[in-house]
């Protein structure tokens, strides 16, 4: 049979393109592969099973016949531009520009991701700097008010408009052509960007049970690009006005928090996390400056291929909207290309130091998992399995003994 053609038409250091031609005679085989196929298993009135005439066969399924056939020198047409390249994909390859006509050669473009070839030339030898930020008195304090406002309470104001920092029960309605739309409730907290400032200016003047017709005015920099500076009439009622009621920070509070005798007791304990946090920090600053260091010192590049792939992720994740998806991603692009760098450089490391999770890592670390909850290996086994999180568990180790790598080839010292 007459060879297929494959031709490159691009590349970059994570995907190849082609330009794949099956001959007219495979697209012919392949086609009487498909009718001898069909022939064999349907049964059609008049015929017994398999002794239907060939022709017959070709004009009742021709449609799937022509599926089939596609299907066919697609799969043998990218066995033969695989095999040829010594391709490693990474992904399903993807087609596009398919040709196919009757009695013509089928051409189509392909499309595939593979690995890149990153070459470290050196992963060590850096000087890191570990900085752990101490526990001021003003960081104390605001945590210890963060537990108190999540203990506290909400207490109706009767008669008075809302300050900044109170709780407001509202409805606003849109008014369009000098209709009231339904409206629609909502809760806010003043002064936490929780609503438009233009909307909370309004509500600052109101009184609850009072009401008024206004036109709010979207900042320029809104997320909805199409409501950018653009104006709409509402109406607004504000319905209840609540202040915070926090508890006195004393020996009955920290009681109330936990295993604590007094405020004293709470303070260290608290303390004590900050710390904790402030050393976790301080090592999580460790693996970026490593990571940073061998990216720097190797020049890896994020390849487009994979920057678009990455974006296309962080598109769904956040479920932007078709129209920002140009301006999202200009401002996520550095984000995607720096996480693209960080990717490649943890996998070449793991790959040439052999540093990947073993079976028995994962499993030692979901006992611990286990242990720590009190519940059985199977049930944390089958609640990671079923939210398809086993994967992301096994990166993490790895990443793990990677970064533990690369601290043992360098130097680390205190800040």
């Amino acid at each position: 049979m007459t060879e297929i053609t494959v031709t490159k038409t691009a590349e970059d250091a994570a995907s190849r393109a082609f330009r794949v031609t099956v001959p007219v005679d495979r697209v012919k085989a392949a086609e009487d592969r498909a009718v001898a196929e069909y022939g064999r298993r349907v049964k059609l009135p008049g015929f017994r099973q398999g002794k239907a005439p060939l022709p017959v066969i070709r004009k009742r399924f021709g449609e799937a016949i022509r599926q089939y056939t596609i299907e066919e020198v697609l799969r043998e047409g990218w066995e033969q531009a695989r095999t040829a390249e010594d391709l490693k994909p990474v992904t399903d390859p993807s087609v596009r520009n398919l040709k196919y006509e009757e009695g013509q050669p089928v051409e189509f473009e392909v499309v595939v991701e593979v690995r890149p070839d990153v070459k470290l030339s050196r992963v060590g030898g850096f000087t890191i700097k570990r900085t752990v930020q101490p526990v001021t008195d003003q960081a104390l304090a605001d945590q210890l008010d963060q537990i108190r406002e999540s203990k506290a309470a909400w207490l109706p104001i009767e008669g008075q408009a809302p300050v900044e920092g109170n709780m407001v029960r509202i409805e606003v309605a849109a008014i369009e052509d000098g209709e009231r739309k339904p409206a629609q409730p909502y809760s806010i907290v003043i002064g936490q960007g929780q609503a438009l400032p233009a909307l909370e200016e309004k509500v600052l003047g109101l009184k609850p049970g009072e009401s008024t017709e206004t036109e709010i005015k979207f900042p320029d920099d809104h997320p909805d690009e199409s409501r950018r500076g653009q104006s709409r009439r509402v109406h607004l009622t504000v319905h209840e006005v609540k202040r915070q009621d926090l508890p006195p920070l004393d020996d009955s509070f920290a009681k109330s928090i936990g295993d604590f005798d007094d405020v004293a007791a709470l303070k260290v304990a608290v303390k004590a996390d900050l710390e904790r946090a402030a050393e976790r920090e301080a090592d999580a600053g460790i693996r970026e400056q490593l990571l940073n260091e061998v990216i720097g010192a190797n020049g890896i590049d994020a390849p487009p291929s994979l920057v678009s792939r990455a974006l296309h992720a962080y598109l769904h994740a956040y479920n932007i909207p078709h129209e920002r998806e140009e301006a999202f991603n200009a401002e996520f692009r550095p984000i995607a290309e720096a996480q693209v760098k960080r990717e490649l450089a943890l996998g070449s490391i793991a790959e040439a130091q052999k540093l990947f999770a073993t079976e028995a890592e994962l499993d030692q670390r979901i006992a611990a998992i286990a242990a720590t909850r009190g519940v059985q290996f199977n049930e944390i086994y089958a609640q990671l399995e079923k939210g398809k999180r086993l994967a992301e568990l096994e990166r993490g180790i790895t990443e793990d003994k990677v970064f533990e790598y690369l601290k043992s080839q360098s130097t680390i010292e205190e800040a």
